[in-house]
């Protein structure tokens, strides 16, 4: 037995909650369970996990925020100095036809769930990084840089904590000098708030079968970038909401958005369903093509790019939403897909989450609940909140799109929004999982995209380079295969393997050499969006978490 192999025992920390992610959703749940500790003068111990290499550093969002869920955790958020400062002021919504030409849709046709009265535009980033700070003051511990790469089990087969992943392992399986073994969290309750498409969530969800008889799961790619614009264009509030082109001219659905922040800043960005059929379809190239739309390009004429990033969007909404408890935890937030497709909303959604698993998880804990139960009474707990009931409203929407296309679906939106408030007497269900949806690369109509010009459009190295990604180079690929034999690109022309083109960062290639065509994994350039772990139509790659701090490191998405 080399050093290598002799096993290193992992130290262990006893605590009441640990919470798996370090967003929205889970940084709600801390802050209550601590709120209602205080309340009640009782002593709880949470440990919040966060594999980013600081809280908010990779969120990424559009974002408009509805403060519901916020007003009710921190009434008084503004005192607080909460970074929402910018309300919205005006909503528009187009129809985009072609690369020249729009319709604005008149604001009273716009489903009521689109229209932004009261609500803000922000930088989630900043917006997560304030709800750390509120947890650390009222005493939760925020581990960044620690991700939990595995789920301890009891014996009974309960989830009875999380373990953080090993430090210092190489490339080819080796401890490297500084190597340092993962450690064990223990909790009587442990919260999974991973966002879209978790890793453990999806562990979760296929050992105890959460998402049985439930409609399959549907997601987005979202695409954004920031950029800073000349002062006499900017209007701070304006939301621009668009659909049609330049997904219509594929037969994809989706939608963009534009949004007025403070101090001259636009974010802007593409939300493709990953639902299309064409795998010639590249998103990250889409986006570009979407900001030479005249509507679009006016607003970034003389700017300048600052950021880019991308991330995938659980959008299944109430007809996907998985059974979110199990023995011994939960499920809140994207981790379960809480998102309101209907609002493009899902930070106030993913918050009273959290918040409702924290008033669960609290009860039970104060009757001296031993842990490892399977507390069903939090989905009644949820059923008694808002949210449930605006999910289940919402419910028609992406099916609608899904199988009307965006003009009839977004008409019978309208009328199923603003007429029946979301009560129409039945249910629209996609059963359909995105990975099954590309046709043969073949039969497909290849797509071909002009060059950057580097002033409106970018490639994607440099664009990956304003995500400020980092991986330590010399560590085991967190993009894994299960076999090394699929995609099978032998004897294909090599444009024929779509991982090239949906991954929004160039990790995929594929080389040709003198031994012919090889699938080559660049790990070190992936910003952690997932895309590949949904779209793959052979459900062969696996994104798992790297080592500690990976990634990229937004600082105002």
């Amino acid at each position: 037995m080399t050093e290598d192999t002799i096993p290193v025992e992992r130290e262990s920390m006893e605590v009441d909650v640990v919470i798996v992610g370090a967003g929205p959703a889970g940084l709600s749940a801390a802050c209550r369970l601590m709120q209602l500790a205080q309340e009640h003068e009782k002593e709880i111990s949470v440990v919040v996990l966060e594999k980013g290499s600081e809280v908010g550093a990779h969120i990424l969002s559009g974002a408009v925020i509805e403060p519901r869920a916020l007003s009710e955790l921190f009434p008084d958020w503004q005192e607080r100095s909460a970074p929402l400062t910018t309300p919205v002021t005006r909503d528009e919504v187009f129809f985009y036809r072609n690369q020249t030409k729009s319709i604005k849709v008149p604001n009273f046709t716009i489903p009521r769930t689109m229209h932004n009265n009261g609500n803000y535009i922000v930088s989630l980033g900043k917006v997560v990084r304030w709800l750390g700070e509120q947890a650390e003051a009222l005493g939760v511990d925020i581990f960044p840089g620690f991700p939990a790469s595995e789920i301890l089990f009891s014996e009974l087969g309960a989830v009875k904590g999380v373990a953080t992943g090993e430090m210092g392992i190489s490339s080819a399986g080796d401890r490297k000098p500084t190597y340092e073994p993962g450690m064990e969290l223990h909790a009587k309750y442990t919260v999974f708030a991973e966002g879209c498409r978790g890793h453990l969530g999806k562990q979760l969800t296929r050992q105890y079968a959460l998402d049985h008889e439930r409609s399959a799961q549907h997601y987005g790619i979202g695409l954004k970038e920031l950029w800073e614009v000349d002062p006499a264009i900017h209007q701070p509030g304006l939301v621009i909401h668009g659909a049609g082109w330049p997904l219509s001219e594929h037969g994809a659905t989706g939608g963009s958005f534009l949004y007025h922040l403070e101090d001259n800043k636009i974010a802007l960005g593409l939300i493709v369903d990953l639902n299309y059929s064409n795998p010639h379809l590249n998103p990250f190239e889409e986006l570009q093509r979407y900001k030479t739309h005249p509507e679009i390009r006016k607003y970034l004429s003389g700017g300048k790019r600052i950021s880019y990033g991308a991330r995938a969007i659980t959008k299944g909404g109430f007809n996907s939403l998985p059974k979110m408890s199990f023995p011994g935890g939960f499920l809140v937030g994207c981790d379960a897909g809480t998102l309101n497709f209907a609002k493009i909303k899902g930070t106030h959604t993913a918050m009273k989450s959290g918040m409702v698993v924290a008033e669960t998880v609290f009860q039970v804990l104060a009757d001296n609940d031993p842990g490892g139960k399977d507390h069903t009474h939090y989905q009644t707990n949820l059923e008694r909140s808002w949210l449930i009931d605006e999910l289940k409203r919402s419910r028609n929407f992406g099916p609608a799109l899904h199988r009307f296309g965006t003009y009839l679906g977004g008409a019978f939106n309208y009328v199923d929004q603003n007429w029946f408030r979301g009560k129409l007497p039945f249910t629209l269900r996609d059963e359909h999982s995105d990975h099954d949806s590309l046709v043969d690369a073949a039969s497909a109509p290849a797509l071909e995209y002009p060059k950057p010009d580097g002033e409106l459009t970018f490639d994607r190295n440099s664009s990956v380079f304003l995500t400020n990604t980092y991986h330590e180079e010399d560590q085991p690929a967190h993009l894994k295969l299960g076999d090394e034999n699929v995609p099978i690109i032998v004897n294909l022309p090599n444009w024929q393997e779509p991982a090239q083109r949906y991954c929004p960062a160039g990790v995929y290639e594929v080389l040709e050499d003198n031994n012919g065509q090889r699938f080559q994994i660049n790990a070190q350039n992936c910003i952690h969006c997932k895309t590949c772990d949904i779209k793959d139509p052979s459900q062969n790659i696996t994104w798992v978490t790297p080592e500690g701090g990976g990634g990229p490191s937004y600082a105002e998405m």
